[in-house]
């Protein structure tokens, strides 16, 4: 049978899965050799991975048409993107937040006129609102999403939040920090699931073993 294929989203969750990975007893040398190639074998000596290197969204949409079997992703991208898969293991780094923001001292919540939200994740952003009842505006943004409500442009933004530092330096704050917690989830087509089943939880024990020891 041939190896499992696991998309990796390319940069920080890339290296840290990596590293739960050869904790885990895979070695990983191809993957720190890589070059420029994008598909990558590892080894247990039990068992081989192919390592598929995607970016974020990329790494849903190999999964979901079964391309690869497994993916690493942020909640953020499966909470914006997510349709058809299994979510099933939370890796515990990558660790982040969904947070409202807007321009220091100004009441978001005052007056009872539509409010026009800034964001890279609309339905993220979408849902947040819908369940406290609220009427929005939003616009999607591509760039740096904090200028947003300095131009004018909206009356607050819904990001991703590590420190809070970049808002500080331009003139927001924090109005809500709980919107949603951010971290790196291992996802399973359906399809894989089914016919793959042992190697799959097996995997998944293994990563999740070497989580706990972290």
């Amino acid at each position: 049978m041939k190896p499992l294929r696991i998309a990796l989203t390319k940069g920080r969750l890339e290296k840290d899965t990596v590293k739960l990975l050869e904790s885990a007893g895979y070695d990983c040398t191809a993957v720190h050799e890589k070059g420029r190639r994008l598909i990558l074998p590892i080894s247990s000596g039990e068992s081989e991975i192919n390592i598929v290197l995607a970016k974020a969204a990329d790494v849903i949409t190999y999964v979901e048409n079964g391309v690869c079997d497994l993916g690493v992703v942020g909640k953020d991208t499966i909470m914006e993107n997510g349709r058809s898969f299994y979510e099933i293991l939370d890796l515990g780094f990558g660790k982040c937040r969904f947070a409202l923001a807007g321009k220091k001292g100004k009441d978001f919540y005052s007056g009872y006129n539509e409010k026009t939200i800034a964001t890279k994740y609309p339905n993220v952003t979408r849902t947040f609102f819908e369940g406290k009842g609220m009427d929005i505006r939003i616009i999607k943004i591509e760039g740096s999403v904090e200028l947003a409500p300095l131009l004018g442009l909206s009356d607050a933004i819904v990001d991703i939040v590590e420190t809070g530092s970049t808002l500080k330096e331009n003139g927001l704050e924090i109005i809500e920090d709980n919107v949603a917690p951010i971290s790196a989830r291992l996802i399973a087509n359906t399809a894989s699931l089914k016919l793959r089943k042992n190697e799959i939880e097996q995997l998944a024990a293994k990563m999740e073993e070497e989580r706990a020891k972290q």
